[in-house]
């Protein structure tokens, strides 16, 4: 029988009526159970920044690993939670600190102006850390900045070259060091040109060898007249008076005549171990500050406030009672170097290196916010005693036994403002970096 077109149309629709008042409660569910969309997440701060200099314009083995190095230290970087900056602008040396980066690599070059050097030479009295690279020590003309080439370095002058350049067996010497842990007795390192240095390391009690040649390597070299046969050559070292390392490898294998790069200094993972281990300890993320913890009674040490990069220092060099505690631009002298003695109770007095009679104290023994500290004979007072506490950075702050309050650099930057005590708040201007000076 034929149905009448106008029913099986009345009756669609109301099928579809009856369809949509089903799947409405289900609708509805599903707006009232679907997850709101999340805020994106901050990006992750890095633990430490990392800024390279770089030439990039002599000798295309060295330009080569610059080139090489700008691309693996950004990946290295993102994969290890550190930011890596890199510029061929030296004159940023010259007024860097190392709040603004911790660490300072030179991949083929050294600082040239005087300003430069001084820049540098402030920012590693201050407690920044630096990792430097083969071309980075080549020098022949110590003499015209002996406080880098033969003290911080502790090389002189370049003696001789291997060529051509070739991998080499590395014998670990420290393997308690923090760039060191991970290494084994002995490993191949990447193909490069190794250097020989004027200077003897080993007689130097500030530098500790991490890694030199082994023996198995000799003859070390392709040309007969530029080979090693034997001898003593260092190739990893640290400075333990600066958060440091040096690497004596950077020199990628060349085709100079095409411009081909035959190698590659980052194709050896246990040499990149050292380098990742190095770089997390030279940015603070490999163990405490240079000095260790406990802080050792046998050396000395500058405090370096995180807040503005000043160090804290007597007046004048003075010693005598009553002589202000001041922040001034750090120089390393024994103006800014302080030694800790144990008193009980985890307590101990800062002594001035210079008298080490006379301590930091607190003026008239006040328990006031502000109250200046100054250098005074020591004679066992509360108000000459602080307890150090290590914070997780490996800055410490230090509490005055009497008060309870923290030792404080000033508001303000400027150079020659007395230090104070002030109720401790975990700010910088009450944390400070101790820097081994000797």
């Amino acid at each position: 029988m034929n149905r009448p077109r106008a029913a099986v149309q009345g009756r669609g629709g109301i099928g579809r009526l009856c369809r949509w008042l089903l799947l409405l409660p289900a609708l509805l569910l599903g707006l009232v159970t679907a997850p709101a969309h999340a805020a994106p997440m901050a990006p992750q701060a890095p633990d430490f920044k990392v800024i390279a200099f770089y030439n990039g314009t002599w000798d295309a083995a060295h330009i080569s690993f610059v080139q090489e190095a700008n691309r693996w230290f950004p990946a290295t970087a993102a994969a290890n939670n550190f930011s890596y900056t890199s510029t061929n602008d030296w004159g940023r040396l010259s007024t860097i600190t190392p709040d603004q980066y911790q660490v300072v690599l030179f991949l083929d070059d050294a600082p040239q102006t005087a300003a430069q050097r001084a820049g540098f030479e402030r920012y590693m009295r201050s407690g920044g850390g630096w990792m430097g690279f083969h071309v980075s020590a080549f020098t022949t003309a110590a003499q015209e900045w002996p406080w880098y080439y033969d003290q911080f370095l502790g090389s002189g002058n370049f003696k001789s070259n291997t060529w051509g350049p070739t991998t080499a067996v590395l014998r670990t010497e420290d393997r308690t060091h923090p760039s060191t842990t991970r290494l084994p007795a002995t490993f191949t390192s990447s193909v490069s040109e190794w250097y020989s240095w004027q200077r003897n390391l080993r007689t130097n009690p500030d530098i500790k060898v991490l890694a030199s040649v082994d023996p198995v390597s000799f003859p070390l070299g392709t040309d007969p007249n530029q080979s090693w046969y034997s001898g003593d050559y260092p190739v990893l070292w640290t400075n333990t008076g600066y958060r440091m390392l040096y690497a004596n490898f950077g020199h990628n294998a060349m085709d100079y005549g095409s411009g081909t790069t035959l190698s590659s200094t980052f194709a050896s993972e246990t040499q990149n171990r050292f380098v990742v281990d190095g770089l997390k300890w030279l940015g603070g993320g490999g163990g405490g500050p240079v000095s260790g913890d406990p802080i050792s009674e046998t050396s000395a040490y500058t405090l370096v406030a995180a807040s503005n990069g000043n160090c804290v220092d007597a007046r004048a060099a003075a010693t005598a009672n009553g002589t202000a505690i001041q922040q001034y631009t750090c120089n390393g002298t024994v103006a800014q170097r302080y030694r800790f003695t144990a008193t009980d109770n985890g307590h101990v007095r800062i002594n001035a290196d210079g008298d080490v009679r006379q301590v930091i104290d607190v003026a008239n023994v006040s328990t006031a916010d502000q109250a200046p500290l100054q250098l005074w004979t020591y004679g066992g007072g509360a108000n000459q005693q602080w307890n150090p506490v290590r914070e997780t950075s490996g800055a410490y702050h230090f509490i005055a036994r009497h008060s309870g309050k923290c030792l404080s650099a000033p508001a303000s930057a400027a150079a020659g403002v007395q230090l104070v005590q002030r109720s401790c708040d975990g700010s910088t201007a009450q944390s400070f970096r101790l820097v081994r000076q000797s």
